[in-house]
């Protein structure tokens, strides 16, 4: 009996990341609630983990990049994200740097100030400059480069209205 509910837990979790990829603490959640025994649960992911049906590090580089390149999403933001998902600290930190290290932070702000901005080449006021830069922080992007964005933003606004 023992080894049918090892493998019905190890069936769950396989059936579980058929539909989604899991970090190791996710697939342990869900094989909780699914009320697997914990020895069984331990077994069945320590499986995954040898073979590799389970890779947090592969998770966090799959998830960065979505993050970035298709979200628009900051560093801050991509950390907060892996880390609620259950990545340890270093491993999301990690990813983020590798996905980052080729991508210039500066014209993902840029473009998540058009996307947000749409047809408009600036904010209306300082009220919508604030919600702007909220936006960024939200979004994940660093105080710093959320300012200077602005910044360049009102300066060529400026600089087309004269």
């Amino acid at each position: 009996m023992a080894a049918d509910t090892r493998r019905s837990a190890y069936l769950d979790a396989l059936h579980l990341l058929s539909r989604r990829a899991l970090t190791v603490a996710e697939c342990r959640d869900r094989l909780l609630a699914r009320e697997h025994p914990a020895d069984t649960i331990d077994a069945a992911i320590t499986h995954l983990l040898e073979t590799r049906g389970l890779d947090d590090k592969r998770l966090a580089q799959a998830h960065a990049r979505t993050s970035v390149e298709i979200k628009g999403r900051g560093r801050l933001r991509v950390i907060r994200e892996l880390q609620a998902r259950g990545v340890d600290k270093e491993v999301a930190a990690e990813a983020v740097a590798d996905v980052f290290g080729e991508k210039d932070e500066r014209s993902l702000v840029a473009r998540a100030l058009q996307k947000k901005l749409r047809t408009r080449s600036r904010p209306a006021d300082a009220a919508e400059q604030a919600r702007l830069y909220q936006y960024l922080m939200r979004q994940g992007f660093t105080p710093a480069v959320a300012i200077e964005a602005l910044r360049k933003l009102r300066k060529t606004s400026d600089d087309e209205v004269e």
